[in-house]
């Protein structure tokens, strides 16, 4: 309705300043200048009212001469750029037109990579028939499989070949993958803890600061919503990596991985404090290193300060 009022508002307007649907028209002093005149430059810049309707039905009328740009006749390199920027879906409709083009083997095997960067199926030789474009769909069903059920979607990935069964294969799967459920993942690493051990690992927080570091790692392993057994294994594992990918900054800190645990269960608590809405009375600076060098006295002044800045300035360490 809004439209069409519009549309009539906007058509009396251009009849008031002379324009027709049968030609280009304006007004100057009384005269009308006819549409065939409209080309002579000077008329044309007389009758711009804000709008050149006559560039816009010429470049109009040269587009649709124009049509569609045939990829086939353009350079290979080009056309696979361009048909790269596809997803999977626009890439099976573009097969339609150029079925060659769109088909090809490197673009799917480029889909495939970039959304499961890791499967066991890309280190082997191909079977007869391989086809990445078939490996993309079982990848996808593979992955909504994992998300209504995380066993049954392994044991699908695993029945078609594309995951070995090992732990680490499914741990480096699982890194290098952003489409499964956080929350059906989270189920999974606590039932399979030999795939967490292994998922740990493949994290490196060298040269990091504990707080960044602790962000990351609750990115790809995503902390339960409750405090339990699960929480303070995902913090114990965390505190010795940590460690390991930093043994000057230990030395030098005198920080150990129980040291490093108690920090993370401070940081933690200090992020629930500054974030939550519920929390009234926020935790001050001074209250946050006396709490914690009172856990771990080893600590600096200066570093736990920083801890302290860092949650304040950036937000929640496991958001």
């Amino acid at each position: 309705m809004g439209q069409g009022l519009w549309r009539i508002a906007r058509n009396q307007q251009f009849q008031q300043q002379g324009y027709s649907g049968q030609g280009y028209l304006t007004r100057e002093h009384g005269r009308r200048i006819p549409a065939n005149n409209v080309s002579n430059p000077s008329h044309r810049k007389q009758a711009q009212g804000g709008i050149d309707i006559y560039h816009l039905l010429k470049t109009r009328k040269s587009k649709e001469q124009e049509g569609f740009i045939n990829l086939e006749m353009l350079p290979p390199e080009l056309s696979f750029t361009i048909l790269s920027y596809l997803n999977a879906t626009d890439l099976c409709l573009a097969s339609c037109v150029w079925q060659d083009l769109a088909n090809d083997e490197l673009l799917w095997q480029g889909l495939c990579k970039s959304t499961w960067g890791h499967c066991s199926i890309y280190n082997k030789n191909p079977p007869l028939g391989f086809s990445f474009r078939k490996l993309y769909m079982q990848l996808d069903e593979g992955s909504l499989t994992f998300n209504a059920n995380p066993d049954e979607g392994v044991n699908y990935f695993m029945s078609k070949g594309i995951l070995d069964d090992s732990p680490k294969e499914i741990a480096k799967f699982i890194f290098c993958t952003r489409t499964l459920n956080w929350k059906k993942l989270r189920i999974y690493l606590d039932e399979r803890r030999d795939v967490l051990d292994d998922l740990v690992t493949l994290h490196n927080f060298r040269n990091q600061f504990l707080p960044n570091a602790l962000r990351e790692f609750f990115r790809h392993i995503h902390a339960p919503e409750e405090r339990g057994e699960y929480l303070e294994t995902l913090i114990t594992k965390f505190s010795h990596r940590f460690c390991a990918c930093n043994p000057d900054l230990m030395r030098e800190l005198g920080l150990s991985p129980d040291a490093v645990y108690v920090l993370c269960y401070s940081l933690i608590l200090l992020s629930i404090d500054l974030t939550s809405p519920h929390v009234k009375n926020k935790m001050s600076k001074r209250e946050f290193i006396r709490n914690t060098r009172r856990a771990a006295q080893n600590i600096s002044e200066d570093f736990v300060g920083h801890l302290y800045d860092n949650i304040y300035l950036i937000g929640h360490v496991a958001a």
